[in-house]
């Protein structure tokens, strides 16, 4: 079957095309909405400008096809064959594309609200600037993706692979990436408030200067992480490994850190005032000039640490371990 022959049948209130060989076909800007083309042959087809909304085209083949400002949107495309596409001011508005391989498409300026992703292929996709507030991208493979000032903000990216992005001025406020294992990423400077981080594994990750202010974060892997000057005011990062992590500077105020491992993290100058570090471990921790005032230490393990210059009004130390702490004065407990 030909171009020409699917265009009749459709004409005619045919629209069940399963398994259609359309290799190169010219389809500029034809009729298929709710047409059914799952499992066929597109590769290389020409589709621009194409009405294609709530179409089936699931396990397609649609490698090299060119969809620029085709209207895809609501269309079933799980499991689609998109490699190298162009899909360039496609309205994708509500597709699924869960499994969809997009390696290597053209999607500057496409429309991506409410689309789903999830275990969708992106490696190396340029999404620079896109608009993907909410939507699905768990477990999705961005690795090398061009992510640069990007809006994902409240968008769930739960087991995702960023490793390589480029995320310069991306914004992910209330993002959802609870379990997420990254290393070596830069996240410095970034909108990351009431983000969802818990259970994640973020190790020689950089998020100097970022806004992490009321984050949800227990039991999170922080160890060897660059958190200077960082804001994480009325985080909850209880339960959670912050082993040899660099703080210095930054702003925990009110911050939940119950049971946190914090052995030998730089604390320096870190705004600490009104947090809770109840039963943390503090081990060999730097506290010099952080601002300890109306702390919860209680319970907390300080042994070997330092808190020389410390603001330590109205603390609670209750049941803390002092053995070896260098105190604000420069005395040595015993």
């Amino acid at each position: 079957m030909d171009a020409a022959a699917l265009l009749k049948r459709y004409a005619q209130g045919d629209r069940d095309f399963r398994g259609s060989n359309l290799p190169f076909a010219n389809l500029i800007g034809a009729q298929l909405t709710h047409a059914n083309l799952s499992g066929s042959m597109l590769q290389e087809a020409t589709l621009a400008r194409a009405f294609l909304e709530r179409c089936f085209l699931q396990s397609s083949n649609l490698n090299g096809a060119f969809l620029y400002s085709t209207n895809l949107s609501f269309a079933k495309l799980g499991s689609c064959q998109l490699c190298e596409a162009d899909l360039t001011k496609a309205d994708l508005k509500g597709a699924y594309l869960a499994k969809a391989d997009l390696q290597g498409a053209k999607l500057s300026g496409a429309v991506l609200k409410w689309v789903t992703l999830f275990r969708a292929n992106l490696s190396g996709v340029n999404l620079c600037g896109a608009n993907l507030n909410g939507i699905n991208l768990r477990s999705a493979n961005l690795s090398g993706a061009n992510l640069n000032w990007t809006n994902l903000s409240g968008a769930r990216l739960s087991g995702a692979n960023l490793q390589g992005a480029q995320l310069n001025g991306v914004k992910l406020e209330g993002a959802w990436m609870n379990g997420l294992k990254i290393t070596g990423v830069n996240f410095s400077g970034l909108e990351l408030s009431h983000v969802k981080l818990s259970g994640g594994q973020l190790v020689d990750v950089d998020l100097t200067g970022s806004n992490l202010s009321e984050s949800q974060m227990r039991r999170i892997s922080l160890e060897d992480t660059t958190l200077k000057q960082a804001d994480l005011h009325h985080s909850d990062l209880r339960g959670s490994q912050l082993c040899q992590a660099d703080f210095m500077k930054a702003n925990l105020q009110e911050a939940i850190l119950t049971q946190a491992n914090l052995q030998r993290t730089n604390l320096n100058l870190v705004n600490l005032r009104g947090a809770d570090l109840s039963g943390a471990n503090l081990q060999g921790a730097y506290l010099w000039g952080a601002n300890l005032d109306g702390t919860c230490l209680r319970g907390a393990d300080l042994r070997g640490a330092s808190l020389r210059d410390a603001k330590l009004k109205g603390a609670d130390l209750q049941d803390a371990l002092l053995t070896g702490t260098m105190m604000p004065d420069g005395s040595i407990h015993v």
